[in-house]
């Protein structure tokens, strides 16, 4: 009888032997439903056994093959095995987390079954260039029918008329339902064929600037692969070279995978690269998406029959039969990599699958990540640059420094600040106030015996929260109401110290009580749907000043807002993260590039107690090349990233010494390998408690990857082998937060 190896979603390097009976039909890279324990689980078919270690007496036999979907393509489980290789994580637990979640049930998949259309015999004689032309949506309904049948669904999204107008084509016999509706091809019947030519519509609304047409013809004509950075300042048209790209890739017969940092920015590109493809098929893979409609949306990927795929870092393992370009938007962002379970990062696994097929990748920011920068100035990359913005005669915002030393703050806002708001108001245009920390103020204070608001389960403070009187941890998610006196001497008066997000809505509303001004952070957005409805009241004009954190950084394009006032930036300039000064000028780049992007001068008012700091005025120069160099010439020295290579060993446990103590076994064992890299010792964590968890780390850093990565595969399986019954740890690959 048959023996093949499964992947289980389990913690265990290794893959798990099954019996195939002879009535079962099964090919690699298909979903099965097999015993493990007392329950039954889904694994997915990695490969064929010619023998097992184990007596066959003690193999069990597959229960089922879930045929709902079509196998994994070979490709996808390589690039699984090379993630799970490389990011030292059990492939099982890979491969199945790369899944979407409806399809690691036991139960197989019950596609929906909906009504295709095609054209009718009259339909396909018909000119359609004939018709008048107001009946557009008709035409562009005609247009894609005469390529592929196509659902309701489909149709809807080339217009919002479109079901009124496909009644029309049925009444006038030019288009009827489909006999047999074929939503999805199998990808395995697309593995032979050649990529076939398809016409589509683009509406090529924008005259591309000089810049943004030889980005474009730099990447066109490219056979096999080649990694691209696209350093385009804010408001240079990116997204308009994406979208010609993807018109060439498209016209090819290619599926485009774009990749994209945030969920918030899902829905306005894709309502955006609707619009310019109106007749093409365009997916969301995303967390905020239902568990049934992603599934369907991934599918509809895996089949072909999507050929635009918008997601956010999972999306990179959807298999795609006809990939033939892949773009990251605002590669540098943070939120590529993924901080627990598999710790990859999206951006890097991209560029892997990218080279595995052969095909262009482009990496787009207006401030590239270091690592980006010096694969590019060392060859590794080609860099494309976009150094004006796009809509004439949109420029760059002015940036004024302020330094708070010198003046003197009402709740946080500086006098020239609050002018400045106050001439925006009276010319009707928008102001965005920039301050990342959210809640009303940072911690309280009690002013007689200095008590403060810590969180007991964590090495922070609870932030206070002040329309419903709550303090709250935003670390572990502890919360607790507002004492009513001090908890230690129960008289001093307590006061909140510091601002968030609530505390400037407040300041502001009492200092211009005519505005509308509207909050966007976590808390206020928390519910489904509240971003977008707060997005359409932004662009129609129904707020005047805005609020926010980073949520409001990147990626919108609100042509309305000339001001962006930056307060208490000085965090990020001596933080314990030798990233944070990175971090913190892409934030600001970012959060200033919002002003300005049409035809209305931007300016941009940083609050700051070092006006003077070698940021601040590469940040009013809008000079990235120049503090790029100033960084990576710091970490040359350092002997830092993108010049060296690390792991981070984490570990946490209720008893501080058991962390400390599974690290320091961990250290001596790293040490007794005897290789040529560095061990650092062990030490707290950042936050050394959160959650009632004491945490540590310890770093490993080497010359080079390949030293780096022999050496894990011989430590790894040594961490795997110590006892761990009262602590968690995990290792970190090419970790950018410690």
């Amino acid at each position: 009888m048959p023996i093949i190896r499964v992947a289980l979603d389990v913690p265990l390097s290794t893959l798990f032997d099954y019996k195939v009976q002879d009535e079962i039909q099964l090919e690699i890279g298909q979903r099965v439903v097999v015993p493990f324990g007392r329950k039954t689980v889904v694994g997915i078919a990695m490969e064929w056994a010619v023998q097992s270690e184990l007596d066959m007496a003690r193999i069990k036999a597959v229960v089922r093959v879930l045929e709902d979907v079509p196998p994994l393509p070979a490709e996808t489980l390589a690039l699984l095995r090379f993630c799970s290789d490389y990011y030292h994580y059990p492939l099982g637990m890979t491969a199945l987390s790369a899944l979407p979640t409806r399809l690691r049930d036991v139960e197989p998949m019950v596609l929906k079954q909906c009504a295709f259309y095609t054209l009718s015999e009259t339909g396909r004689a018909l000119d359609i260039g004939s018709l008048p032309k107001r009946r557009v949506v008709q035409q562009r309904i005609l247009n894609a029918l005469s390529q592929v049948p196509m659902s309701g669904v489909q149709l809807r999204k080339l217009s919002a008329s479109a079901p009124a107008a496909l009644k029309s084509l049925i009444e006038a016999g030019w288009v009827e339902v489909a006999n047999t509706p074929a939503p999805h091809r199998n990808p395995q019947s697309l593995a032979g064929e050649e990529a076939k030519v398809k016409s589509h519509t683009f509406n090529d609304a924008h005259a591309l600037t000089a810049e943004q047409q030889k980005a474009v013809d730099a990447v066109t004509p490219t056979k096999g692969f080649a990694c691209f950075l696209l350093h385009g300042i804010t408001g240079s048209g990116k997204t308009e070279v994406y979208v010609h790209l993807m018109d060439a890739m498209l016209r090819r017969g290619g599926q485009v995978l774009l990749l994209v940092p945030e969920i918030n920015l899902t829905p306005q590109l894709e309502n955006y690269f609707r619009s310019r493809f109106p007749d093409v098929e365009l997916v969301s893979l995303h967390s905020g998406l239902a568990e049934g409609v992603r599934a369907q949306n991934w599918i509809a990927a895996q089949s072909g029959a999507a050929r635009i795929v918008l997601g956010t870092r999972l999306a990179v393992f959807t298999p795609l039969p006809q990939l033939s370009l892949i773009l990251v938007d605002e590669e540098h962002d943070a939120s590529f990599k993924q901080q627990d379970g598999l710790r990859y990062s999206a951006r890097d696994v991209a560029i892997f699958r990218a080279n595995q097929r052969g095909i262009p990748i482009v990496l787009g920011s207006a401030t590239p990540s270091l690592e980006s920068w010096h694969n590019a100035q060392s060859g590794r990359y080609t860099l494309l640059q976009l150094t004006q913005r796009a809509v004439l005669p949109a420029t760059l915002p002015m940036v004024r420094c302020l330094d708070v030393g010198q003046l003197p703050l009402q709740e946080g806002l500086s006098e020239p600040l609050i002018g400045a708001i106050e001439t925006r108001l009276q010319r009707k245009e928008q102001v965005l106030i920039f301050i990342n920390r959210r809640g009303y103020a940072p911690v309280l204070m009690c002013t007689a015996c200095g008590w403060l608001s810590e969180c007991k389960q964590c090495a922070g403070k609870m932030v206070l929260h002040l329309k419903d009187r709550t303090l709250r941890c935003h670390h572990c998610g502890a919360q607790r109401r507002v004492p009513p006196a001090c908890p230690t001497c129960g008289e001093g008066e307590l006061k909140p110290v510091g601002m968030g997000t609530q505390r400037i809505e407040a300041a502001l509303q009492a200092r211009f009580p005519k505005a509308r001004i509207l909050r966007v952070d976590r808390d206020s957005t928390r519910n489904k749907g509240t971003w977008e409805a707060m997005r359409k009241r932004i662009h129609d004009g129904e707020a005047d000043i805005l609020v926010g954190t980073q949520m409001l950084a990147k990626g919108h394009d609100f042509p309305n807002l000339t001001l962006v006032g930056v307060l208490n930036p000085d965090g990020g300039l001596y933080s314990a993260d030798f990233r944070a000064s990175e971090k913190l000028f892409a934030q600001l780049t970012q959060v200033g590039g919002r002003a300005g992007r049409a035809d209305k001068v931007g300016e941009v008012i940083v609050q700051t107690a070092f006006p003077m700091h070698p940021l601040f005025v590469a940040l009013r120069a809008h000079d990235f090349v120049a503090w790029v160099q100033v960084l990576l010439a710091e970490r040359k020295v350092a002997g830092l990233p993108p010049y060296l290579f690390q792991a981070l060993l984490s570990a946490e446990a209720k008893q501080e010494r058991d962390a400390m103590g599974f690290l320091q076994t961990a250290r001596k064992l790293a040490l007794a390998l005897q290789m040529p890299l560095e061990v650092y010792g062990v030490i707290p964590a950042v936050m050394p408690k959160r959650a009632n968890q004491h945490r540590a780390q310890l770093l490993v850093q080497a010359d080079s990857r390949r030293v780096l990565q022999h050496f894990l595969r011989a430590w790894k399986p040594q961490l795997d082998a110590l006892p761990t019954q009262r602590i968690r740890w995990s290792l970190d690959i090419d970790p950018i937060e410690f």
